[in-house]
């Protein structure tokens, strides 16, 4: 029986990224990821300013700061609870999620 050697994550990391090709490969995605980040975040105060309301007026609709409204357009991710109740408060009344596999679309209600 062959025991191995425990090898921290961040190390196995660190080892991956000393290959040029790797570390490049890595830096495209996290660019990538940077801007999906940033669009989402435009999406929701776009959506937001096309029901013509204010952070302040979404923030009083949710119970939460007008701080809190910023962060959640600003946040890379959130729960699909968290996004349909920011939804509604912007006046959507069927949220849903709309996801195409196999050039299928499948209609996912939030």
């Amino acid at each position: 029986m062959t025991t191995s050697e425990f090898v921290r994550g961040n190390d196995k990391v660190a080892r991956a990224l000393q290959d040029p090709d790797r570390a490049a490969r890595v830096r495209e995605i996290r660019d990538q990821m940077r801007t999906a980040d940033e669009a989402y975040g435009a999406t929701l105060a776009a959506i937001r300013k096309a029901g013509a309301l204010t952070q302040e007026q979404i923030a009083e609709r949710l119970g939460v700061t007008q701080g809190a409204v910023s962060q959640m357009e600003r946040k890379p991710d959130m729960l699909l609870s968290t996004l349909r109740n920011y939804l509604i408060a912007v006046g959507a009344e069927r949220p849903r999620l709309l996801v195409t596999i196999g050039g299928a679309d499948i209609d996912v209600a939030l």
